[in-house]
Order: structure tokens, then sequence, then C-alpha cells
């Protein structure tokens, strides 16, 4: 199939799987006689892998890593789960560094009166 089948197959721009074929983390299985990449269904599940991981957060470097380990039937689930247990940390981190902003910028918006008055703690806390 050609890469526009592929890329809606997959959920991808036709531009993300041109990348992510430049940058040799899927492969075309061939090309046509007119030089354009044809794509199998193998070449589509590791296309749908890949946008799957990235929705999780994972880097390109990442993404390499797991779809070498979901290649590889002779793989442990032990290093699977040390790099999704990695970004699972690096998740709950971002969440306690949103939260306190958010408490923060609540307690900020609670405080003002939003009246006609020039006081305001949002703008004196920003200042």
């Amino acid at each position: 199939m050609n890469i526009s089948a592929a890329s809606k197959l997959a959920g991808l721009p036709v531009k993300t799987v041109r990348y992510y074929a430049d940058i040799n983390l899927v492969e075309a299985a061939s090309r046509s006689k007119a030089g354009y990449r044809i794509y199998n269904d193998v070449t589509v599940r590791k296309l749908t892998f890949i946008r799957r991981s990235r929705a999780f957060g994972f880097t390109i470097e990442e993404c390499r890593a797991l779809l070498g380990l979901y290649q590889d039937k002779n793989r442990t689930s032990a290093e699977v789960k040390r790099i999704a247990s990695k970004r699972l940390e690096e998740i709950e981190v971002k969440q306690r560094e949103l939260q306190a902003l958010h408490d923060e910028l609540k307690h900020l918006v609670t405080t003002c009166l939003g009246n006609q008055r020039p006081d305001c703690p949002i703008i004196d806390y920003l200042g």
C-alpha cells in the first residue's frame, strides 16, 4: 500500500510516516517502479505501535527501544517495564508540578476581588 493508505490505517499524518521512515524508525517494505515507498501490514502495525507509544509521551529513542523489544520474541518484560516505569515517574513529577501551579493560581484567583479597583493579588504576585 502507498504512504497515504498506511498513514490512514496507522492514524498518523503522511508527513509523520515519512519522518519515521527517514529516521529509520520504520522501513518501507519496498519501492514501486516509480520509486515510491510501499508499506505492508507489518509496517502499519509498527506505525500504530509508535503512535500509541508517542501518545504516552515516550521519546523517539524510547519508541525505538520499545519497538525493538516489540519485535524481539526473546525479550524480557523487565526491560519493557523499566522503560515504562521511567515514563510513569516523569508523568507523576509533571502531575505534582501542575497540581502546585493549579493550587497557587486558584488561590490567587480566589483572593482577587475582580472588581473595578486596581488592587489585584494576581498582578502583585506576577510583578
